[in-house]
């Protein structure tokens, strides 16, 4: 599910109903319970830890609480910021958890390649680099671009239903895999 998704549908925010098209770009990575985020261990000093005040409607608390926290990994780079909870030792903690998460999959992901060919995987949310298109207006299809498969179940795929697509991706995948290595052997010979 990690890619550039396609939602076309009937603008509820424009008064003559036009067809509006929108981009979300989606990173997948593990939730991780508490015994799993205990498990990491992130040496405070590689941590630079900013508050900062929320946004948003809250009442007589924002704008005068810095109870926003941004937390940023100094090694890798990676940032979080949570601004979930009125206090600032909730988001601390959530913000935490979060980077602990991120730092898991960043090291499951550099186990299967180098960091390079992660930064690699990212891809703009714009035409073109669709993985899934995702038609509510005028009609209801939704159709991965990758492998073909489409469905006119649209609630029912938004709703999760996604196990006809995750096994043609599955079988699309071997396939593409297969046929890579068939080409690396013979172009070996």
């Amino acid at each position: 599910e990690r890619g550039t998704h396609r939602l076309v549908r009937q603008s509820p925010f424009k008064k003559d109903a036009t067809r509006q098209t929108s981009f979300a770009a989606v990173d997948v990575m593990p939730l991780l319970d508490e015994d799993a985020a205990d498990a990491v261990v992130i040496n405070s000093a590689d941590l630079e830890v900013t508050t900062m005040r929320s946004s948003g409607a809250g009442g007589q608390n924002v704008n005068k609480v810095e109870s926003a926290v941004r937390v940023k990994h100094v090694p890798t780079g990676i940032v979080v910021r949570c601004e979930d909870e009125r206090s600032q030792n909730m988001n601390r903690s959530i913000a935490m958890t979060r980077l602990k998460a991120k730092l898991v999959a960043v090291a499951e992901e550099q186990r299967a390649a180098d960091v390079a060919a992660i930064r690699g995987d990212a891809v703009k949310a714009e035409w073109g680099q669709q993985i899934r298109n995702y038609v509510m207006h005028p009609y209801k299809l939704v159709k991965d671009v990758r492998t073909g498969v489409e469905t006119s179940d649209v609630d029912g795929v938004m709703g999760g239903r996604l196990d006809d697509f995750m096994t043609e991706f599955l079988r699309f995948k071997q396939v593409r895999e297969a046929e890579e290595a068939a080409a690396i052997s013979g172009g070996g010979v």
